[in-house]
């Protein structure tokens, strides 16, 4: 799970930082935590996508926590967002937002374990549709219900989907068995999401405005199963 702060606080982000790490390797789930001081190094982050779980300060500098969240929302993030404030007023605005919750400061250790909880558990309902992959920066978790499809170059695997692409180390035949009835293979270096597809040729198939190639291995497999999912 990966794990974002950000306050301008700097002592009270290492506080907060600690109260979650007690209570994370309590739970034994692998979790990184990265900080930041202000809603602008957090919008310039690079790997914003790969947050999971983002604890947000709403008092800060030039654009407070409000405004940082709804500039993600914007951009289409769709991490769960938990606001520390020392501002009640702020819990009414929350909507705007899909705040998922809110810790009032001063905090207490069990608010932030019962949020925390709560925080795991709709993550780990979002995990059925969800390939989860251990990386060393971290964990990347792609959403396979927008995933058009995989591809395979070397040991490189590429999850194209409707909002980017994302690139992770493995084997296609790994993610083959991870993957819910929705997916084909079509090419050694090819896996599917028929959801995507809308023609299929003698040796292509279109997925999602993208032709890729079908070989002659998968040419009937795949057409067995876009016909059954049609049917449906």
């Amino acid at each position: 799970m990966n794990i974002a702060i950000c306050d301008d606080d700097k002592k009270l982000l290492k506080d907060f930082r600690h109260l979650i790490e007690i209570h994370m390797d309590l739970t034994g789930i692998n979790y990184h935590i990265t900080e930041f001081t202000s809603g602008e190094e957090l919008l310039e982050y690079k790997n914003k996508k790969d947050i999971h779980l983002l604890f947000l300060d709403i008092k800060m500098g030039s654009v407070d926590g409000m405004e940082t969240a709804r500039q993600l929302r914007k951009s289409g993030k769709k991490m769960l967002i938990i606001f520390v404030t020392a501002y009640p007023d702020f819990v009414f605005q929350g909507y705007e937002v899909q705040a998922f919750h809110y810790i009032l400061k001063p905090y207490r250790e069990t608010k932030i374990k019962e949020v925390l909880d709560r925080a795991i558990s709709e993550l780990d309902i979002r995990k059925e549709h969800s390939l989860v992959i251990q990386q060393r920066s971290g964990i990347l978790c792609i959403n396979t219900q927008k995933v058009t499809y995989f591809k395979s170059d070397k040991r490189n695997i590429f999850a194209v989907s409707t909002e980017g692409t994302d690139i992770f180390y493995g084997k296609l035949n790994d993610v083959e068995t991870k993957m819910p009835p929705c997916y084909q293979r079509i090419h050694n270096r090819y896996l599917i999401n028929l959801n995507y597809v809308s023609e299929i040729g003698s040796n292509y198939c279109i997925c999602h405005d993208e032709k890729l190639p079908v070989s002659r291995t998968y040419r009937h497999e795949l057409a067995m199963a876009f016909a059954k999912m049609m049917l449906q």
